[in-house]
């Protein structure tokens, strides 16, 4: 389980920008998780509180933002949004001349501190 190794490096980034603010309390976060990262957003939520105990981020609000994967099909000339990273191929045309646009990690997008 990876997800309890990102939420710890998040809650360290978290714990610097909040240090750096000079903030009392991180409130809410907000984070993106990459369409091909094969990450579980339960398993995020989880982890991420157990990650929070005893930091400035204890009992902060995790917003996860989780967009799917896009494409473009060279051969029908279309985006596309891909719903599976084992399957490229598109669905209109079953082409396999794909530009993947998917980001493969977690990103930190907002802090809201006190």
């Amino acid at each position: 389980m990876h997800e309890i190794t990102m939420c710890q490096n998040a809650v360290e980034i978290m714990q610097q920008f909040g240090q750096q603010n000079n903030a009392r309390k991180i409130t809410a976060v907000w984070m993106e998780i990459g369409a091909f990262s094969c990450v579980e957003p339960d398993a995020v939520q989880f982890c991420f509180e157990l990650a929070c105990r005893e930091t400035l981020a204890e009992g902060c609000e995790l917003h996860l933002i989780t967009p799917l994967a896009e494409s473009w099909c060279h051969t029908c000339q279309r985006h596309i949004t891909l719903l599976s990273p084992g399957v490229l191929l598109c669905p209109h045309c079953g082409g396999h001349d794909l530009r993947v646009v998917a980001d493969d990690g977690m990103t930190i997008k907002r802090i809201e501190i006190e």
